[in-house]
């Protein structure tokens, strides 16, 4: 790849429209000052004060004036009462910004505003002008609910994307502040990108990777199976630069999280390998929170997490401490109590004019942070030109040159082989062209064919490797690689399990898919085909549930050009994740079969018929056009027109101008057969009400997968029989 100077390479960071950083989220950041104790997340039912006898809770604590301090902000200093006046306005520009929608999430920003203050003024290395400058530090909100905590901190810090009109405007239509921050990363995840790469371009004269990934989560996230399945491999992983700060209020939707979270938090993540530590008083204790933060950069080869017990709803005299505070707007008279109950005199939406100045010396500050990185990367760049060159294609996104050219492709005279094992060969290809080509299975890259050979394991002490070992961990997994496809627009993730588990791991899929995510999902074991181990682990909905899903590319094979096909395809495909769907057996190497016609979604593979005017058009994906090939070779010996179609991404098909549409499937012909070895739903939109799906509506059943094909009608006799019945009555 061609050289940029250092100034090029941030302007084209800058211009990256695919940046779905973690300055996206919305941080449960917070701050509380009211005389009640602190529990905290959020809750629907209505919930009297804690006692403050509660071993759980703080003692009561009355608002108190914070003598003048010494605070590390970036050679900055603010006096104590000028942090709570900021601190107050962060609560503020979020219960008016609830108040003015009569929607949201008041609480949590109310009660996290400290933790957001001394992250986003103090302790975070950013620049407000360019949201996705590479060297920054992340932050991800894991309570994405509480989203006004971080789009006040995004408008102080002097952000272009949230300006006060946007605050307004939250939750509106076409708002930028929409109701739960829509491109955002799932808790923790950056981190294991950073500590890649860190490993593999940081020099011992020269760290050109250094950056921190902050997390807020609550009570809630702790009990999603999801966190501990992250949490595992990031205590597993050593990943030090990762610091998760837990907003510990012990408030859930139902209530008092005593009715079904009991656990001790703490020793659950030390048992996970993280190192703990607890500040008391997360409503006042500011210099506790900022001494939890040192100490965490401290420790570099685990990561952290700081429980930092709060009051939900901390300042509001009424709602404090309670679920009310959670998903619904204070009304009137409670903002009218809490700003005496706080002192605040100001108007809605006000950012007092002291404050404002305070926080103005990001804009500047920021700027000479990366200003600074340039000159570090400008150098690193003569040292060290070929990983400079790498390292900058991982950053912009800018694809090498030719990179396509490492696909194989094959021929009808090639040996017939299973897709799964065709896409080991398309990723160990791939990786030695796309430095950013990185992934693995979870717990099954044996059966996913996964490794890529020429490297070892990502572990904790061998972290530059490019092989991820997930463990059994699907929705963990899936939302890693969700973080890693974020981190830098070159980062190509890709994971693996058999496709039914993909139940697992849905919801990282869909956010994939919304967050404009490009991770490859390398799905094997494609249908009933896995036979013996039965229904359980035969897909069965799964293709036509991927086809109804967004802004994803659900991509089924049938040979070796489509498999290098569909692979070209996701990797060009940037903004959407893409599913690919692999198979266990064997299969040929289809006459007609290209990787250029995969880019179509659908295209003609054979068609012995004229102008346009097919007797009848077999359509066919995965190993199933194997059987839709063969029976258009017998319907021929009958002297009959057979077009065979392969329509490997409908997604891909639908982007297609309509007369490249009308030149695969015209529509003068209604005589249409399909043949997918799963759910028939969804394929009348292209067979039509006069063509029959061939398919199966049904579990299926423990048996080897040839007497499975048989017993459910996915053969060429049942083709050729749907074939003349729709042809007869065209």
């Amino acid at each position: 790849m061609a050289s940029t100077s250092s100034l090029t390479l941030s302007q084209a960071l800058q211009a990256q429209a695919i940046s779905y950083h973690a300055f996206r989220q919305s941080p449960d950041n917070r701050i509380s000052f009211s005389p009640h104790s602190f529990p905290a997340f959020f809750g629907l039912k209505s919930m009297a004060p804690r006692s403050a006898t509660s071993s759980r809770r703080l003692p009561t604590r009355q608002l108190r004036q914070v003598r003048a301090a010494v605070v590390e902000t970036l050679d900055a200093t603010a006096e104590a009462s000028l942090v709570e006046k900021s601190i107050n306005t962060i609560r503020f520009l979020a219960i008016d910004a609830v108040e003015k929608a009569n929607s949201g999430h008041p609480g949590l920003p109310m009660g996290c505003a400290p933790m957001g203050h001394i992250l986003y003024d103090e302790v975070m290395r950013y620049n407000p002008k360019n949201p996705y400058w590479f060297n920054r530090d992340r932050f991800v909100l894991s309570a994405g609910h509480g989203c006004m905590l971080q789009y006040a901190l995004l408008h102080l810090a002097g952000y272009d994307s949230v300006q006060e009109e946007d605050l307004k405007n939250f939750r509106q239509w076409g708002s930028r502040t929409p109701g739960h921050p829509e491109n955002f990363e799932t808790s923790g995840v950056e981190v294991t990108t950073e500590k890649h790469l860190a490993a593999r371009y940081n020099k011992p004269d020269i760290d050109i990777v250094d950056h921190y990934t902050y997390v807020i989560l609550g009570d809630g996230c702790q009990m999603e199976g999801i966190s501990n399945e992250a949490c595992s491999l990031a205590g597993h992983w050593g990943l030090g630069k990762l610091i998760a700060l837990y907003d510990d209020n012990h408030i859930s939707i139902d209530g008092d999280t005593d009715i079904a979270f009991t656990e001790d938090v703490d020793k659950r993540f030390e048992a996970l390998g993280w190192h703990v530590i607890w500040v008391k008083n997360g409503n006042t204790g500011y210099d506790d929170i900022r001494a939890a933060i040192k100490e965490a950069k401290v420790v570099k080869d685990k990561p952290t997490l700081i429980k930092v017990t709060t009051t939900i709803g901390f300042g509001s005299p009424n709602k404090a401490n309670s679920y009310s505070v959670h998903g619904s707007a204070l009304g009137a008279k409670e903002v009218d109590a809490t700003r005496k109950n706080l002192g605040w005199p100001y108007e809605p939406l006000h950012v007092p004019e002291d404050v404002k100045k305070h926080w103005s010396r990001h804009i500047p500050d920021g700027a000479a942070l990366e200003a600074e990185w340039n000159a570090k990367f400008a150098e690193y760049e003569k040292k060290y030109k070929e990983e400079a060159a790498e390292l900058k294609s991982i950053i912009t996104g800018e694809l090498p040159v030719g990179w396509e050219k490492a696909l194989p492709t094959y021929t009808p005279e090639s040996p017939p082989v299973a897709t799964r094992n065709l896409s080991q060969t398309c990723l160990n290809a791939l990786a030695k062209v796309l430095p950013g080509f990185i992934g693995g299975s979870a717990d099954l890259s044996s059966a996913n064919m996964t490794i890529i050979k020429m490297f070892g394991d990502f572990q904790k002490d061998t972290p530059e490797e490019r092989n991820f070992r997930f463990g059994v961990r699907e929705h963990g997994m899936g939302a890693i690689c969700n973080g890693i496809a974020l981190h830098s627009p070159g980062m190509i993730p890709y994971c693996a399990t058999i496709f039914v588990f993909t139940d697992y791991m849905r919801a990282a899929i869909r956010i994939s898919a919304l967050c404009e995510a490009g991770v490859i999902y390398v799905m094997t074991h494609d249908s009933i085909c896995i036979g013996e181990d039965g229904p359980t682990h035969q897909p069965i909905e799964h293709l036509a549930s991927f086809r109804a899903m967004p802004n994803i590319l659900m991509l089924r094979p049938a040979d070796g050009n489509e498999t290098a096909g569909a692979y070209k395809a996701a990797i060009l495909n940037k903004k959407r994740p893409s599913i690919l769907a692999l198979s266990r057996h064997k299969l040929p190497h289809l006459p007609g079969s290209s990787i250029e016609g995969v880019e179509k979604g659908g295209y003609i593979i054979s068609d012995n018929s004229s102008s346009n005017n097919p007797d009848v058009i077999l359509i066919g994906t995965g190993s199933e056009l194997e059987i839709a090939a063969r029976a258009a070779d017998e319907l021929r010996k009958e002297g009959r027109g057979v077009r065979v179609v392969s329509l490997v991404s409908w997604e891909l098909f639908d982007e297609q101008s309509d007369a490249y549409k009308e030149s695969v499937f015209p529509a003068a012909v209604s005589a249409r057969v399909s043949i997918e070895a799963g759910s028939t739903f969804g394929w009348e939109k292209i067979v039509g009400s006069a063509g029959k799906a061939i398919g199966i509506d049904h579990f299926g059943a423990s048996a080897p997968s040839a007497r499975l094909f048989k017993e459910f009608g996915i053969t060429v006799e049942a083709v050729i029989a749907a074939a003349k019945e729709v042809s007869y009555s065209q």
